[in-house]
């Protein structure tokens, strides 16, 4: 994203070239973004008497905060606040990152390995993780590859990934 978020002065100024009544390209050229996300912008933001800067900057801060809820799909059983366990996989993650492990396949691993079960299925991955189904698949077949993780058959259909001891 070229320039990223639109500033309260970015904003202000689109408010004041709209009433100049330039051009959506004309504004993204002298702010130095696409025109999509001056249209998106405006679109996004008109109200009845024009766009208001002021309110598309209240809004977008609103929509930043918003956040999805965080499922805990297996609250950890011995107690250990959800949270604390959160950050420490984003920290160990971050260390086999340094070390060469792509990022997804390390934040899968590290969550397999503090998984209080001993494996994971696929939806409780990314509950956990927070990421879509096609990331959580990557991850482990790259895991699989590298024969750190495999598949075993959970009830029914579903399979349920797991670390061997060996590992």
């Amino acid at each position: 994203m070229p320039g990223g978020r639109l500033t309260h002065e970015d904003r202000r100024q689109i408010a004041i070239w709209l009433v100049e009544e330039l051009g959506y390209a004309e504004i993204a050229r002298r702010l130095g973004r696409p025109t999509s996300t001056i249209s998106r912008e405006v679109a996004r933001n008109s109200a009845p008497g024009g766009y208001l800067a002021d309110r598309a900057q209240q809004a977008a801060g609103q929509r930043a905060r918003r956040r999805r809820p965080v499922q805990a799909t297996e609250p950890p059983a011995d107690g250990r606040p959800a949270e604390s366990v959160r950050g420490f996989v984003e920290q160990f993650a971050t260390l086999l990152v340094e070390t060469g492990l792509p990022r997804m396949p390390a934040r899968v691993f590290v969550c397999l390995l503090t998984s209080d079960s001993g494996g994971l299925t696929s939806a409780e991955l990314v509950g956990r993780l927070q990421v879509s189904p096609a990331s959580v698949s990557k991850a482990i077949g790259y895991l699989e590859t590298i024969e750190l993780v495999r598949r075993t058959q959970d009830s029914g259909r579903r399979e349920r990934y797991v670390i061997d001891d060996d590992v």
